[in-house]
This record gives C-alpha cells, structure tokens and sequence, in this order.
C-alpha cells in the first residue's frame, strides 16, 4: 500500500464474495452472503493508513461485524476507495447505497441509526466521488 497519510476519512471497501455462504457474525447471528460483489463503507477518523492495514490483515481479532466477512477465505477485498471527510459522512454515503443496492441488515451499523454499512452491489458502485487507494 502506498504511503497514505490522510487523517479523517470515509472508505469503501469494495469486497468479492466467490461463493454463497452463511457466517456467524458476532451478535448479529447467522448471516447469508450470497455469491456477489459487495460495499462496506466506514470511517478513518485518526490514521486510515492503520485502518484498512488491519482490514487486509489476516490475523486479527474480530471487532467489528467486518472482521467475521473478512475473515472467510470466500471473500476479499479487491479495491479500498477513501474520500477525505468527517464521520457524519460515513452514514450519508450508506444511505445512498441503500436506494439502489441490497443492505445486509444491521451490519456495521450498530452505533448509528442506518440500515446497514454493507451492501450487495446490484450495479457497478458509483466510484466518481472517490479516489483508489492503492495496495
């Protein structure tokens, strides 16, 4: 990953789950991933360097309700995109997804009033407003 310094930020993980399957996520319970592309946007609000460098490790203890997707050898994150913002923005861009995309009930959004954080992509993710983080 290259030499990122960007302080508060918004991402969005862009993730390929290669085959349907149904995870225990913490307090969320049983959760079926279905075969597909999907978006999970957070917040960086210190060192988003740090933050997606822990998304990409392998070994990790499952925190947050991303760490059990991430954590199944069926999916991977194939592309980090960021926007330098504040947290505020973080359930702006969830509920924008939520219109045309499928939201994974409750995920990643325990500590907000949003649907969800992740969501199966039904079309291409509209990537205009943000910049790619190369790994």
């Amino acid at each position: 990953m290259n030499q990122l310094n960007v302080m508060r930020s918004v991402y969005v993980l862009l993730i390929s789950v290669n085959r349907t399957t149904a995870l225990d996520v913490g307090t969320l319970g049983k959760v079926d991933f279905k075969k597909g592309s999907y978006a999970y946007v957070g917040s960086a609000q210190n060192d988003l360097k740090h933050r997606v460098e822990r998304h990409l490790r392998e070994n990790k203890p499952k925190f947050w309700h991303i760490d059990y997707l991430l954590h199944d050898d069926n999916a991977r994150i194939c592309k980090v995109l960021y926007r330098e913002m504040g947290k505020p923005e973080e359930c702006k861009i969830a509920k924008q997804l939520s219109v045309d995309h499928v939201p994974v009930k409750s995920f990643g959004s325990s500590d907000c009033h949003c649907v969800s954080h992740l969501f199966k992509l039904q079309s291409k993710f509209p990537r205009r407003f943000m910049q790619e983080l190369a790994m």
